[in-house]
């Protein structure tokens, strides 16, 4: 069962006054608490404002008079407490700050289901029954919690780190970090009851919360780990993952599966002592934009900001283009000057306008950017009646895109609902890159955004259940509002961006949802499969070296250990039943091992009625009951046929937690690079997306990471609405990764538009002759 949220230490001392700190260490704190309580006070201002306009519609559009006399009711309540919320959560917050030297188990406990959460914390001595009510608070918080650790997970690291150095301790994980997401929940749910407001009505104000104060909360961590660098503490702090140089290999083309860039080849395989690819040594290992960090947004949702320098990226993509053309006029010699008149851009960007609304089919086939640089240039001279052309930058601005859009079409499927809105793109972003050479290097320039949200939406990676069909007219809408409206003005790109968004929140919502409850099912699972090791090594403990007829112990391994599964589960390790079936655990084996040992009705009442709590009938339980007080006398006295019987029942019967899964066949021990690619997948973080293919011509489809058990081995995984594609072992899943049959996604290769840029580029340095490790690459691949 889920472990309850608890609130901060009272033990522990409640400001930074108090605390006792040294001088240095108290400035820095006192510093680092200013930052985030003046970011976020504001924010808890429009949540509350948001929260009591909720209340009131609720209760206006109630139905039932009770329900919204309740409604009424908490909006009383929470304008009365209203004021204490905001003061409430800032001394909070400074509770925990203040709490930095305090011992770990006297200041806070792991979110249930958390990075910190594990074997040590998942002691069957912490299994209870608790309300429903703190069940839910407790879900919806971790989820919160959890989103956000997935989105800054490097500047958690690297304040992990800092706070460390401030505690004189070893580094804070992400559910000790005073500051960190976890920290803030706990905050708001203490903060919350001061307004003394009834359980659903909690639930919607931490959902307001989410996304009022923690939906930018990651920008505050950075700002925050900015903060203590310059104070001094660690500073130049940083993490660069360790990567391996790829052997060189022959261009692919950017749809086909392939291993991670830095997956060494099958015939090279990597040392024991190796890093793998993309290191982690956490689930806070990568910095915020590190473009080789393991992406885990969904399709179409804006990604943090990649590191890049836009003037660099320019200058080096103008000498690409520079060295293109020159070999272009060595091998055309010929060509070199055709006697025409230059088309100036503003020219060129008017013409466009005008065929940005016509239709992009000529004779029922799509038109390429090529076909309209011919249509515009024999307009051009029908106008002037001399040869015309174009500028040499409007030139490359053509080709530039033609290269985009045509990596493009190799990435998505031509049957694709979008796919057509794609080609209708062409004509507006050739405007916008005519006007705005940033198009090309910047990763969040909104006509880039919107290209890669329209594009992802017909994607080769998606399966046919991955699309929703009701997100195709808000796609449609947003192309023609772009086609309609844009004449030079990128905010009409920024808008239909803010209205795409909106749609993709509500889907964001809902697949987070049913992935939350896919991952809290194997979650059970994992608990039931712990509880039953536990039971077997209790079984194995109490049956010692005693002499146990052989039917006597497979009953005890079968049906007796469902019982004292189920008593662990339901009751904990350290509960009076668990102790009670202990006692009777060890009666039976008494009896079993015993020649003549008196019968005992009172235990045999008990098995029974043990037994009926896992699913056995009267009659079968009390002929096991029977069985499990004979002893070793009256057994060898049994006939046979009916201890046959008895086994045949058992067998075909379902036993606790079991499903229809068989036995996993005995595999060779992992290689050395298999084993690496394991050790990377127990460090990936929730929601990490990984790209498997799906038959011999290197087709993908791409499924989230949802959630694995170090335990249990197992990992669940979903698709782009959330459902349930299934569950695979991470050794299963480490074995394809080693051999190319699958590829964690990072955040420099999740968005297609990305994708599709990096394999024009590549073709653009092989034309110029230029290799991948030329220094003078790497900036061009925003």
């Amino acid at each position: 069962m889920p472990v309850t949220l608890p609130p901060a230490e009272h033990a522990a001392p409640r400001s930074l006054a108090a605390a006792g700190l040294p001088p240095r260490v108290r400035k820095a704190l006192e510093a680092a608490l200013a930052v985030v309580t003046d970011d976020i006070e504001p924010h808890l201002g429009a949540m509350l404002d948001e929260f009591e306009e909720e209340l009131f519609r609720l209760a206006d559009q109630a139905r039932n008079p009770g329900i919204e006399s309740g409604y009424m009711q908490t909006l009383r309540s929470f304008r009365l407490n209203r004021a204490d919320l905001v003061p409430r959560f800032i001394l909070e917050l400074e509770a925990q700050v203040a709490a930095i030297r305090t011992p770990r188990s006297a200041h806070a406990t792991p979110l249930p289901g958390g990075p910190g959460y594990g074997p040590a914390t998942a002691g069957f001595g912490t299994l209870s029954l608790v309300d429903e009510s703190v069940m839910d608070e407790d879900t919806v918080l971790r989820e919160i919690a959890a989103r956000q650790e997935a989105r800054a997970n490097l500047a958690l690291h690297l304040l992990g780190q800092r706070f460390g150095v401030l505690a004189g301790a070893p580094a804070f994980d992400t559910e000790r970090l005073p500051l960190g997401p976890q920290a803030l929940c706990r905050a708001m749910r203490a903060a919350a009851h001061a307004l003394d407001i009834e359980h659903d009505s909690r639930l919607l104000l931490y959902r307001i919360f989410d996304r009022h104060v923690m939906q930018g909360f990651w920008r505050v961590l950075d700002r925050l780990d900015e903060l203590l660098d310059r104070e001094g503490i660690l500073s130049g702090l940083t993490y660069v993952p360790v990567r391996i140089r790829p052997s060189p290999q022959p261009r692919e083309r950017t749809g086909e599966a392939r291993p991670a860039a830095a997956t060494p080849p099958a015939r090279d395989a990597a040392p024991a002592d190796r890093a793998p690819a993309t290191p982690a040594p956490g689930r806070g290992g990568y910095r915020a934009g590190d473009p080789q960090r393991p992406h885990t947004g969904w399709m179409g949702e804006p990604i943090e900001e990649l590191d890049e320098d836009e003037q660099l990226a320019s200058q080096q993509l103008q000498q690409l283009l520079n060295s293109r053309r020159e070999l272009l006029g060595k091998l055309r010699p010929g060509r070199k000057s055709a006697g025409g008149a230059p088309i100036a851009t503003e020219e060129v960007f008017s013409a466009l306008g005008h065929l940005q609304g016509q239709s992009m089919t000529a004779g029922g086939t799509l038109q390429t950017l090529a076909d309209v640089k011919q249509t515009l240039l024999a307009q051009a001279r029908q106008r002037r009646g001399v040869h015309a052309e174009l500028s040499p930058r409007d030139n490359d601005t053509f080709e530039l895109l033609g290269m985009l859009f045509g990596n493009l079409e190799e990435e998505i499927r031509a049957d694709a609902p979008a796919a057509s809105l794609v080609k209708r793109l062409q004509v507006p972003l050739l405007r916008v890159a005519l006007r705005d050479s940033a198009f090309f290097v910047r990763s969040r320039h909104p006509a880039r955004q919107l290209l890669n949200t329209v594009a992802e939406s017909a994607a080769k990676w998606l399966d046919d259940a991955d699309f929703d069909p009701q997100f195709l007219q808000p796609l449609q809408a947003a192309v023609n509002h772009v086609i309609e409206k844009y004449h030079g003005d990128l905010e009409v790109f920024t808008a239909s961006n803010e209205q795409l968004q909106t749609h993709l929140q509500a889907q964001v919502r809902k697949a987070e949802l049913l992935e939350k409850r896919h991952a809290e099912a194997a979650r059970g699972k994992e608990k039931l499969e712990i509880a039953k090791l536990r039971t077997a090594e209790v079984m194995a403990g109490l049956v010692g070296d005693r002499r146990l007829p052989r039917f006597t112990r497979a009953l005890l391994n079968q049906a007796w250990a469902d019982v004292l599964t189920l008593t662990l589960l339901r009751q904990g390790e350290e509960s009076e039943a668990w102790e009670r079936q202990l006692d009777a655990t060890r009666r039976i084996i008494d009896a079993c091992s015993r020649d003549d040992a008196p019968s005992d009705p009172g235990l045999v009442q008990h098995i029974e009625a043990s037994l009926a709590q896992v699913g056995y009938h009267g009659e079968e339980a009390s002929v096991i009951a029977q069985r499990l007080t004979s002893s070793r006398a009256d057994e060898d006295e049994d006939e046979p046929a009916s201890r046959t019987e008895l086994a045949m029942k058992l067998k075909a019967r379902t036993r606790l937690g079991e499903d229809a899964e068989r036995k996993k066949p005995q595999l060779p021990p992992r290689t050395p690079e298999e084993q690496a690619r394991y050790e990377q997948l127990k460090v990936m973080p929730f929601g990490t997306w990984i790209e498997f293919v799906t038959n011999q011509q290197g087709d993908v489809v791409r499924r989230r990471l949802s959630w694995f058990s170090p335990i249990t081995d197992r990992a669940l995984f979903v698709n782009q609405r959330g459902q349930r594609v299934g569950e695979q072992s991470l050794d299963s899943v480490a074995r394809m990764l080693a051999a190319g049959q699958a590829r964690i996604v990072t955040a420099g290769q999740a968005r297609l538009v990305d994708r599709a840029w990096q394999a024009a580029m590549h073709a653009l340095r092989s034309f110029a002759g230029l290799g991948e490790k030329d220094a003078g690459t790497e900036g061009v691949t925003a």
